[in-house]
C-alpha cells in the first residue's frame, strides 16, 4: 500500500472576496431521509483501500436519541440547500464518526482543474461561490476538504498535487468569506482511499475528486443537547 501523506493545515487566509457570483444550481442529493444515524459506522470510513478517513468533531459527552435527531434535521437541510445551490458536486448524507448525519459533496477534480493543475477552473469558481454561502449561512457545521489522484503517477506527484488541490478549495471558500475557523482538516491523500478502480479510464476518473464534508461542530452538538438547536 502506498504511503499517504496527511497535512492537517491551520488556514491563515486574507484574501478579498471579488467575483464571488451566486448562481442558483441543481446539485445530485442523495439519501437525504430524516434524523440521524445513530451507532453507525462512519459514511466517511471511505473508499476500498482498507484505509480510513476520520469525520467528526471529538465530543467528550454521549449524545442522546433526541440530540441526534435534532442534528439529522439540520443535517436534511443542509444537504438540501446544498445540492439547490451547488450544480457540479455528488451531495450525500452520510454519517460521521459520531453516529451523527452529514453531509458529503464530492467534486469531479476534471471539472475543477486543468490535468496536473491546482487552479481552479471558472466554471468551478461560480459552484464554490454558491457553496460558500451555504457554509455561510451554516456556520455551526465544521468543515473538512481532502483532495485525491488515481494511481497514475509516484506518491511525489499525487501526495502534493493533492494537497494543493484541497488548499485550493479552501482558500477560494476562504476568500468568498468563509470563517476559516470553519476548515478544521485539509488534505490531500494522493491516490489512497479509491472509489473506483483505477484499471479502467472511467475508475480513474472517479478517483480524481475532492470530496468536502459538512459536519456538526462541538457548538451543534451542544445545543442539540440542549434541545435548542434549529
Amino acid at each position: 500500500m502506498k504511503k499517504r501523506k496527511f497535512l492537517t493545515l491551520a488556514l491563515c487566509v486574507a484574501l478579498i472576496c471579488g467575483g464571488c457570483e451566486t448562481k442558483q444550481g441543481t446539485g445530485t442529493l442523495i439519501g437525504t431521509g430524516g434524523g440521524a444515524v445513530l451507532g453507525g459506522l462512519l459514511g466517511g470510513l471511505i473508499g476500498n483501500s482498507g484505509t480510513s478517513t476520520v469525520i467528526g468533531a471529538a465530543i467528550g459527552a454521549a449524545v442522546g436519541a433526541g440530540a441526534g435527531t435534532l442534528i439529522g434535521k439540520k443535517m436534511d437541510k443542509v444537504a438540501a440547500e446544498t445540492a439547490a445551490q451547488v450544480q457540479n458536486a455528488k451531495v450525500e448524507k452520510v454519517t460521521d464518526a459520531n453516529g451523527l448525519s452529514c453531509v458529503k459533496l464530492t467534486f469531479d477534480s476534471g471539472l475543477l482543474f486543468k490535468t496536473g493543475k491546482y487552479d481552479l477552473n471558472a466554471g468551478a469558481k461560480s459552484d464554490l461561490s454558491n457553496f460558500a454561502n451555504v457554509l455561510k449561512n451554516n456556520g455551526d457545521c465544521s468543515v473538512d476538504i481532502q483532495g485525491y489522484t488515481d494511481s497514475t503517477g509516484s506518491d511525489a506527484i499525487n501526495n502534493p498535487l493533492s494537497q494543493n488541490r484541497a488548499q485550493s478549495v479552501a482558500q477560494y471558500l476562504a476568500s468568498c468569506g468563509v470563517p476559516t475557523t470553519q476548515f478544521k482538516n485539509v488534505t490531500g491523500f494522493g491516490s489512497s482511499n479509491p472509489v473506483a478502480d483505477n484499471a479502467t479510464a472511467d475508475g480513474r476518473q472517479q478517483n480524481r475528486r475532492v470530496e468536502v464534508y459538512l459536519y456538526a461542530s462541538e457548538a451543534m452538538i451542544n445545543a442539540a443537547n440542549n434541545g435548542t438547536l434549529k
